[in-house]
């Protein structure tokens, strides 16, 4: 079965001339459909901008994104669009990506039908995305600022939802968050899933958040994907020195057993 959405020996590069920086280097990554890929490394890794090529907000200086196997690196206008509703992006700050003067609800109306939408034309569906982010209907009248952290990740989660995408990246979702509301948000992505048939990349630093909600884990470093393998299998036998360094500073809690 081929992947749902992939990248293709992607290198991306920032400035000109000497000043020039690459960030990512011939990147290579395939997201199975139905599957969560968890993607992690240390911050400055890269992660960030390879999420943002792949949902075409940043664009390559080589290789390519494929979606169900259609090059979509070059898309522009109606058809770019047309890619990021198939695609969605949960940010790391769902109160910067909420407009502070829109409702919850004409946020989540907007994301259905830009310009013409609304929650009288909408209404139904922003009170049913709402309650599949575990948020009572009515949040849909209030203000972003009115809402806590935790709160607001679920209205960024429900307006991503809202266009009934393919795809799902979740870049670093939970780690402005404390324990017990990231466990809360960990466990939503994990039954969303499950419920609506999701491919997911999960962005994070953290291996521990990985593990929980991810079926294989990439390691990136340096603008590279250095080891790549089913979840279980990376915590138990790491091969990459940074996979192993990653991994011992994982709370003793989080790893596997040693080996007997």
């Amino acid at each position: 079965m081929s992947p749902v959405l992939a990248a293709h020996d992607v290198t991306v590069t920032f400035g000109h001339g000497g000043r020039a920086r690459t960030v990512l280097h011939s990147v290579g990554l395939d997201l199975d459909r139905g599957r969560t890929l968890g993607l992690v490394g240390e911050s400055g890794s890269g992660k960030s901008t390879l999420a943002r090529a792949m949902i075409g907000l940043t664009r390559p200086r080589s290789g390519r994104i494929l979606l169900d196997g259609e090059d979509v690196t070059a898309l522009r206008g109606r058809r770019l669009t047309g890619l990021r509703r198939r695609v969605q992006l949960i940010p790391q700050d769902p109160y910067g990506s909420l407009n502070p003067r829109m409702t919850v609800g004409e946020a989540v109306a907007e994301a259905i039908e830009p310009r013409r939408g609304g929650l009288r034309r909408h209404g139904d569906a922003v009170a049913r995305w709402l309650e599949t982010v575990a948020l009572d209907a009515s949040a849909a009248t209030r203000y972003p600022h009115e809402f806590s952290g935790g709160q607001r990740q679920r209205i960024a989660i429900a307006r991503a939802l809202a266009v009934e995408p393919e795809v799902v990246i979740a870049d670093e979702v939970t780690s402005a968050l404390d324990c017990s509301v990231q466990a809360e948000v960990l466990n939503l992505l994990v039954d969303l899933r499950a419920r609506l048939g999701l491919t997911m990349l999960f962005i994070s630093h953290d291996l521990a958040v990985v593990r929980h909600v991810s079926d294989e884990v990439a390691v990136m470093r340096h603008g590279r994907i250095v080891e790549r393998s089913a979840r279980d299998e990376l915590f138990e036998r790491p091969r990459h020195p940074y996979t192993r360094l990653l991994l011992d500073s994982v709370p003793d809690a989080v790893r596997p057993p040693a080996a007997t």
